[in-house]
């Protein structure tokens, strides 16, 4: 009798509750919920997943309030039940919401702020596969001062998963200089630590495609299920949901979730989040509650180093003076030195060829195609303050000390090679008139022409800047 008693109440509240909202609302939210039982003023039903609680309560909580109120009196409370992994009712978990029972009895059709309590203290998930790919873990990385500050970060996430201090975490840099690296040897490192770990990698656009299929299979709330599981979300490229309203919302409410159960959250971008076109203001904010952090294209000494590690897993003989000239030439990203170190490998093995500069010479020529730099007046000042161990300030002042007379005119000859600047504007930028800029270029070709070691010199600092 209690069974058809509480089908009876379930089915006045669905009356009141179809009444009040559009047909594809209705159909979508409360069509799929099943009363279990009603005991001690407590309201048990069974939902699809949490998403649907969460939506229940932020849409229909006005509705809901007065119309349980209406069938089952005053004091009624809810409780939810729903499995944790789709279609496995062996994670059936039930959910208090005690968050919504006050605002029932107090008759506020507020929303809380609060998070609901969650009165079981461990669900257990079926384990998924992380996606990360074993080669790109930390002891593969190759660490300079251009991403320290980075990795440091990364590994104190996953050294302590429980501190949230850097959550979430937003890496952003150009392309090829290991984000995608970086954030999956987070992930690897996280999962050695703590074997049970729900860890997954993923790219924006693949989190799009599988959005755009849950759409087309009314399978929306399962998507949501399913990613509100996970422990640490390591989502890549992530400026690929520009313009893409309906998945950025729908990531809004999975990101809310996992930061608001303490969940780790490590996000890549090609750019810092106040750059990020076309996305939502809200979701933007929420990638600047934790650490933003750039990666800047590798220096010199990551280079070198990438080029030694790469050379060594690959088992190709490689000299020090090699390393050097492509660490010299090769300087936007770690992607292009991994597939110049391939290109050697595959020019020694079937031309049976020993590596040296000039095929290295040859291969950053042809067989990887490098856009090289803008170079500006101020970068060629740096570089030549930095090779002859100067402050860049000296260049713009007055004094005739040899070393500091030499690197003002190396300037002055760079600057009309590598710029468009003219040569009075050259000599505008030191104080000095064009007269002084040509006779500064003419020393240094007379030099060039004959003193060998000035010429390897120049050579050094002209590929420090390109």
């Amino acid at each position: 009798m209690l069974n058809n008693n509480l089908t009876l109440q379930w089915e006045r509240c669905l009356e009141i509750i179809k009444d009040n909202l559009p047909a594809e609302q209705y159909d979508a939210w409360f069509v799929p919920i099943v009363p279990i039982s009603y005991e001690h003023d407590v309201l048990t039903l069974k939902v699809p997943s949490q998403f649907y609680i969460e939506q229940i309560e932020e849409r229909y909580l006005n509705l809901l309030s007065h119309t349980l109120k209406r069938a089952f009196g005053e004091k009624v409370q809810l409780a939810y039940k729903f499995n944790v992994v789709n279609n496995a009712p062996d994670s059936e978990v039930t959910l208090r919401e005690d968050g919504l029972n006050t605002r029932l009895r107090h008759g506020n059709p507020g929303v809380s702020n609060q998070p609901a309590v969650n009165p079981f203290t461990r669900v257990e998930y079926a384990d998924i596969d992380p996606q990360l790919n074993p080669r790109y873990s930390f002891e593969n990385y190759c660490g300079s001062m251009s991403n320290k500050l980075a990795v440091s970060i990364g590994m104190a996430i996953a050294s302590n998963l429980d501190c949230k201090t850097y959550n979430p975490m937003f890496i952003f840099g150009p392309t090829g200089v290991g984000k995608t690296h970086l954030i999956q040897a987070i992930g690897i490192r996280i999962k050695e630590n703590n074997p049970r770990a729900r860890v997954l990698y993923l790219t924006a656009r693949l989190f799009e495609n599988q959005y755009t299929t849950a759409v087309n299979q009314n399978k929306v709330p399962d998507f949501i299920n399913f990613y509100q599981s996970i422990d640490v979300l390591l989502l890549d490229d992530i400026q690929e949901f520009a313009g893409k309203i309906k998945t950025q919302n729908t990531f809004f409410h999975i990101f809310n979730h996992l930061h608001q159960h303490q969940k780790q959250l490590i996000m890549t971008s090609d750019c810092p989040p106040a750059d990020l076109d076309g996305m939502v203001p809200r979701l933007i904010s929420r990638f600047k509650w934790g650490i933003t952090v750039k990666l800047d294209k590798p220096d010199l000494e990551l280079r070198r180093e990438v080029l030694a590690m790469r050379a060594a897993q690959d088992g190709l003989p490689i000299e020090q003076e090699v390393i050097d000239y492509i660490a010299a030439n090769v300087t936007e990203s770690v992607r292009e030195l991994e597939g110049i170190v391939v290109s050697l490998l595959a020019h020694a093995t079937m031309l049976d060829r020993d590596i040296t500069v000039d095929l290295a010479r040859s291969v950053i020529a042809n067989s990887v195609h490098i856009n090289k730099r803008q170079v500006t007046f101020e970068m060629i000042a740096e570089v030549v303050a930095d090779h002859y161990n100067i402050d860049t300030d000296q260049l713009y002042g007055k004094s005739r000390k040899r070393e500091i007379s030499d690197a003002r005119q190396l300037l002055m000859y760079f600057a009309k090679k590598e710029t468009q600047l003219s040569s009075t504007n050259i000599g505008l930028r030191l104080a000095r008139n064009h007269a002084t800029v040509l006779h500064a270029c003419k020393q240094i070709e007379q030099r060039l022409s004959v003193e060998k070691d000035f010429r390897n010199e120049v050579a050094e600092i002209e590929a420090a800047f390109h």
